[in-house]
């Protein structure tokens, strides 16, 4: 499809994809509230608003990768959101990681109104969003899918349509999950090893090439070696995507055991001012308790 495209929300990971589509050539209407973030695309020729409600009025297809559920809601069926400026046909991909039940009802509010919706949550933390190597995971109608996919194509590289509208949240929340839970065994692996005397560096490469290596491994270690806890994806947002988590297994009827308790480490880490620091930052909770640092 030609056209402008809308994009609402330039954080971590929604900055870098936006500035992708711009390369990639598309011609960009965009709105964050805060205002700091849509410089970077102003600079590459966007067109800033100040509403969703403007950013709809002026392309077809519009993009949404807020933080919260509460937040989507407002930007996509609230008093000045999306519904409100889209005409007939308008197409919103919603990729933020949101309740899944939500984001069916908002889809019903916007299909009564002849404006279709996509849940297309991404995975690949702020380093592939800014290299364009995402994972799209896509819940939709095959035909909108397909209207979509040179978006897709300019932020990632990979597409998976998952299912019906809603299927790809919940591919996004069992993903999180694993990597969620990994991450606090990740945390508590490194310390037991540092409080056994071993090398925090060779536990590193001992389980990087071995069976008990992970994604979690790869991404968090290096980061909690070199202390760097600049936030990729937060603390409050691995809570936040947890509690998405947890939430929507009760609605299936489905236990979930290690997510419910991983939770609380995230809930610790929040309680001692972690919020916004990278999730790798969880590991200072297991080093207070056994009174090492993992550290190079």
């Amino acid at each position: 499809m030609a056209g402008k495209v809308g994009f609402i929300g330039l954080g971590a990971m929604g900055g870098p994809m936006a500035l992708n589509l711009a390369k990639a050539g598309f011609a960009l209407v965009v709105h964050d509230i805060d205002a700091a973030k849509t410089e970077p695309l102003k600079a590459k020729g966007a067109e800033v608003v100040d509403s969703a409600e403007k950013v709809a009025a002026g392309v077809e297809r519009t993009i949404v990768i807020v933080e919260t559920t509460d937040q989507a809601e407002q930007v996509i069926i609230g008093a000045h959101g999306i519904i409100r400026g889209a005409k007939a046909g308008h197409i919103v991909l919603c990729m933020s990681t949101i309740d899944p039940f939500a984001a069916r009802s908002f889809a019903d509010r916007l299909a009564a109104v002849d404006i279709a919706m996509l849940d297309s949550p991404v995975s690949g933390g702020t380093g592939r969003a800014q290299s364009g190597e995402l994972s799209v995971i896509v819940g939709g109608a095959a035909e909108i899918v397909a209207k979509c996919q040179d978006l897709f194509q300019a932020m990632g590289n990979r597409t998976f349509h998952v299912g019906p509208l809603g299927s790809g949240l919940a591919m996004k929340l069992v993903n999180n999950m694993l990597v969620q839970v990994n991450t606090v065994a990740v945390a508590e692996a490194l310390v037991l090893g540092v409080k056994a005397g071993l090398d925090p560096r060779t536990v590193y490469e001992v389980v990087r090439v071995s069976t008990g290596a992970s994604a979690a491994w790869e991404l968090r270690v290096p980061r909690i070696l070199a202390g760097d806890y600049a936030p990729g994806g937060t603390v409050d947002i691995s809570y936040k995507d947890q509690e998405l988590e947890t939430a929507f297994a009760k609605r299936l009827g489905v236990p979930l055991l290690l997510a419910n308790v991983t939770q609380q480490v995230y809930q610790m880490a929040r309680a001692q001012g972690m919020n916004k620091q990278d999730g790798a930052a969880i590991v200072k909770i297991f080093e207070q308790f056994a009174g090492v640092t993992v550290k190079d």
